[in-house]
């Protein structure tokens, strides 16, 4: 199947990432959300990283103006009628996109395949609430989209090698480098580094170190571009203590318990940089440690 246009279910981060990325490689973008102003936020924003992009000398300003030509928003799932392929890129939250999913399905062509790009949640569940188990898969990008190589792909039990293949073709068209995964908890990447994340945050909370101390053992000793918890604050809180969760509670292992303090911090509302505190405050020129 010839993927031209791509839908994409979020504005958000990750959605608005996947759009660029998408009208870059010249394919008509659909972006869907639920208000018209998360939509223009999201469009400058991707004119902005593009814009980025041609002072770096990656792309060039003719580059930028037909992409941003490709992209067209709105928030009735009808603008996703004429789409090859519709990639599902709301919140980490398994009950939010059950819901996207049925109310999307009306909506498409026959022929259509829908893309996840849940983190951690079951490809399988999620695909049994659509009309198109065969036609419906994982579809993982890393934040940030543009920058990231990597894209998780994942089949369901019922995913039809026709469906893969297309959708891995897709992704390399999008420029980006796949690696397969089996459909279990959380799959390859969150996997492993959720529990590092997860473990780095119970060294914080027996006080073993401190933010400071604990990110810079990490970046300076295990040769990390950024330290786990500085990570945290980037992924955000919420989606950490979500996979945490998604983790303990499909492989039943203790070693996956969502450490106490990411639990408070959460119900806090301090989820990192998209709310301005998470274990550093970002309110000054600098981040400063919380504790």
């Amino acid at each position: 199947m010839d993927v031209r246009t791509i839908g994409v279910i979020g504005a958000g981060q990750m959605g608005s990432g996947i759009a660029h990325v998408s009208a870059l490689s010249g394919l008509d973008v659909r972006l869907l959300d639920i208000e018209d102003a998360r939509l223009s936020e999201a469009v400058e924003k991707i004119d902005r990283d593009m814009r980025r992009q041609v002072a770096r000398g990656k792309i060039a300003d003719s580059d930028v103006d037909a992409a941003m030509k490709r992209i067209s928003t709105g928030t009735d799932y009808g603008i996703f009628g004429a789409c090859d392929i519709v990639v599902e890129a709301a919140t980490e939250d398994e009950s939010i996109k059950r819901e996207i999913l049925k109310t999307l399905v009306p909506h498409l062509s026959k022929d259509a395949i829908i893309a996840t790009n849940t983190s951690s949640i079951s490809i399988t569940r999620l695909a049994a609430v659509t009309d198109r188990p065969g036609r419906f898969m994982g579809m993982h990008f890393m934040n940030p989209v543009p920058a990231m190589q990597l894209v998780e792909l994942i089949r369901g039990i019922a995913t039809e090698q026709d469906t893969f293949e297309t959708v891995r073709a897709l992704a390399e068209a999008l420029g980006k480098t796949v690696s397969v995964a089996e459909d279990f908890p959380a799959f390859i990447v969150n996997r492993i580094l959720l529990p590092m994340i997860n473990e780095a945050i119970y060294t914080l909370y027996e006080g073993v170190g401190s933010v400071h101390s604990i990110d810079t053992a990490l970046r300076l000793g295990a040769n990390h571009p950024m330290g786990p918890l500085q990570l945290a604050d980037f992924i955000g809180l919420d989606t950490c203590l979500a996979v945490m969760h998604v983790l303990y509670d499909g492989l039943a292992d203790s070693k996956y318990r969502p450490c106490p303090l990411l639990v408070k911090y959460v119900e806090a509302g301090w989820l990192g940089r998209k709310t301005g505190r998470g274990f550093y405050d970002y309110s000054g020129d600098e981040p400063v440690p919380t504790r």
